[in-house]
């Protein structure tokens, strides 16, 4: 019988406001503050909407720019080989915009038989997670592997293969829940949230189990506002939940020093390589939350980060790849080196 590791939320701290931590969650933390001024608190909240939803690339110039500082990860294929020589890599994958492609209704974004036929390669080549801010059940049931590693909510709640890693001596399943605690203010938020955003068209409330999720892709510019005033009249009686944002998501979860990238350093933890220097991670993530894993990584000097972006942005990833196809292509060739190694 598989044993269970738990880890409760004993084991986690709070977020503090004045503890010096500059992570990107944090700093998203700060400029969406819940309590405090009015109009001018709502304009900034729109203009931060705004820009994490960018709808056409910068300059020519300013993109050419950025290409450089981040190359493409394809391009750099046998760079990236390189720097992993002698290591053991370890896969983390984002879901939506890097396995599957953005949709309107985050309820039908499947990915593809082909991606899915990928990623069962990859998996058995090297230890694989899927690190999504998607309910870990939904996320798992959209992927249909269970030789996965799978981190749903931010990282808060992760499970380990359901087969049994091979790459672990013991026959361990995972299980981390550091915010167990917030299961019943989520499920009540999650319910006022779908009250009050039922006036606003195109407006979609998600209960990812240990955060909620208010998408607003569908939602008209102009009614933005009104969101973020609806969004904000529901949180202001939450203390210790906060506000983050990804593309075009407002996220609600608890405020504790949890993420993707603890959630990363939990899993190489898991899989024995704790402090080890002959492991490389890779991660690849299209999203604003994934910068904490990005930034664990650049901070370490260990492995690298992988953006999945047609346009500039500030981010701590090493490379870049546009879009999901392209993320296929290059996990396509890791498979293929892989198995030439070994001979396969």
């Amino acid at each position: 019988m598989l044993e269970t590791k738990v880890i409760s939320n004993s084991e986690v701290l709070y977020v503090g406001r004045d503890d010096g931590d500059t992570s990107p969650s944090t700093k998203v933390l700060h400029d969406f503050q819940i309590n405090g001024g009015g109009g001018g608190l709502i304009r900034s909240w729109v203009d931060s909407m705004r820009a994490c939803s960018p709808t056409r690339p910068k300059s020519f110039n300013s993109q050419s720019c950025w290409i450089k500082e981040h190359p493409s990860a394809l391009n750099m294929f046998e760079e990236i080989l390189h720097k992993s020589k002698g290591k053991q890599i370890v896969m983390f994958l984002d879901y939506d915009g890097t396995l599957s492609p953005i949709v309107d209704d985050p309820d039908r974004a499947f990915m593809s038989k082909k991606m899915r036929n990928t990623v069962r390669k990859l998996a058995k080549c090297f230890p694989t997670a899927i690190v999504s801010g998607r309910c870990r059940e939904k996320v798992s049931s959209f992927v249909k592997l269970t030789e996965l590693y799978y981190a749903g909510s931010h990282g808060m709640d992760i499970k380990g293969p359901e087969q049994g890693p091979k790459y672990k001596k013991e026959n361990q399943s995972l299980l981390c829940q550091p915010a167990t605690e917030f299961l019943p203010v989520i499920n009540e938020v999650y319910k006022k949230l779908l009250e009050k955003t039922k006036s606003i068209p195109g407006a979609k409330v998600e209960n990812n189990k240990f955060c909620a999720s208010v998408h607003f892709r569908c939602v008209e510019e102009n009614k933005w506002s009104d969101l973020a005033h609806q969004v904000r009249s529901v949180l202001k009686n939450y203390p210790k939940l906060m506000l983050t944002q990804g593309r075009k998501v407002l996220e609600i979860r608890p405020i504790i020093k949890w993420d993707k990238g603890k959630a990363l350093e939990f899993l190489l933890e898991s899989l024995g390589y704790n402090n080890c220097t002959d492991v490389f991670p890779i991660y690849i993530g299209d999203d604003r939350t994934d910068e904490d894993a990005f930034k664990i990584l650049r901070d370490k000097k260990q492995g690298l980060g992988i953006l999945v972006s047609k346009y500039a942005k500030e981010t701590n990833a090493s490379y870049s790849l546009q879009e999901p196809d392209e993320v296929m292509d290059f996990l396509e060739r890791l498979v293929d080196w892989k198995q030439l190694r070994c001979g396969a």
